[in-house]
């Protein structure tokens, strides 16, 4: 494993951290897992399924309010999403946890062939996606979304906070299939409900008008997106932030309408440029025949050092301070 040289003023955390919220702001804690119990105490086909990683995915709330309803599976990934394929099979609505490189990388034929052919309502939710832990390759899910858009029946979800994540959970029960959703644990930040903001599930929301940069974000991503069409209008650049928490069925129609606007355009996510929400805009673009230049703001193609998660952030381009950086240097370009 390589590490990153740290400088003593970017060490605000140590690798395996996965709660990315500053001290001073609002937060849930475990929002997942209460939103389960809430939905578990109101339909009593709702179970949670964990691979030995209750704790860290937040279904220890689960586990701890309606034992009777939560299955230890062990540290066998396979199984896990057999016994929730089995359970989903006779009428129950499993919620299978565990942590994102584990169900997309060691158990993809199980959940392919034993649930998204059969199209049964069994739902991923999945701790540390994308670039939300320090510890290196071994569980950094930087390629989830590639890996899974693929597969037919699946809708993907990717939240941007406790509110996308509370309002997410029934929609998913709801759902005739199968879903993934790549889950913030712990102490995760409430942004979203400063915004008159509902998450309907495969629909995009325009969170901020402007009519100079358009950032179009995903998963936590749009917390970032935010911060920085803040500072930028403090620059005087006008910033819209379209959030797009379902990356599969992708919102065609409404991505579409924002990009018929003259604007610098930015893709923004915490993924692999190759394969996630850039390359779900760019196919979509391709398929109209429409010629559009968007930049892409995401985790480069190779594996990551292990370090501080806001040295690694910096490193990698995905802060607010990078995103913020990125645009202004843009728009430089423009008018040079």
């Amino acid at each position: 494993m390589s590490t990153v040289n740290q400088s003593p003023k970017r060490l605000t955390s140590d690798a395996m951290s996965a709660s990315l919220a500053r001290a001073d702001q609002r937060v849930t804690a475990a929002p997942l897992g209460h939103a389960l119990v809430a939905l578990a105490e109101q339909d009593e086909r709702v179970l949670g399924l964990s691979a030995d990683l209750a704790k860290y995915t937040d279904l220890h709330i689960l586990r701890d309010a309606l034992p009777e309803r939560f299955y230890q599976i062990g540290m066998a990934e396979q199984a896990l999403l057999g016994a929730a394929a089995g359970l989903a099979m006779e009428g129950f609505i499993p919620f299978a946890s565990t942590y994102s490189v584990f169900a997309t990388r060691r158990a993809y034929d199980f959940l392919c062939l034993d649930i998204a052919e059969a199209n049964l309502n069994v739902n991923m939710v999945c701790a540390l996606p994308g670039l939300t832990t320090g510890y290196g390759p071994s569980h950094q899910a930087t390629e989830d979304i590639a890996i899974l858009r693929g597969m037919p029946n699946l809708t993907i979800v990717d939240p941007a906070d406790a509110v996308d994540i509370e309002q997410a959970v029934p929609q998913l029960a709801a759902h005739d299939g199968p879903t993934y959703m790549r889950v913030l644990r712990g102490k995760v930040p409430r942004v979203l409900d400063e915004y008159d903001y509902t998450f309907e599930l495969g629909k995009a929301k325009l969170i901020r008008g402007g009519g100079e940069v358009l950032l179009i974000s995903t998963g936590l991503m749009t917390e970032r997106a935010l911060e920085a069409a803040a500072a930028l209008e403090e620059a005087g650049v006008d910033t819209a932030v379209l959030h797009v928490p379902t990356l599969k069925p992708l919102d065609e129609e409404t991505i579409r309408r924002e990009l018929g606007r003259d604007r610098l355009v930015l893709t923004c996510e915490n993924h692999t440029i190759i394969g996630g929400l850039f390359d779900a805009i760019a196919h979509m673009l391709v398929r109209d025949g429409t010629v559009r230049r968007i930049t892409p703001v995401g985790l480069p193609d190779e594996f990551l050092d292990a370090g501080a998660l806001p040295t690694l952030a910096d490193r990698y381009g995905v802060s607010t301070d990078k995103l913020v950086e990125r645009v202004l240097g843009l728009r430089r370009s423009q008018d040079a």
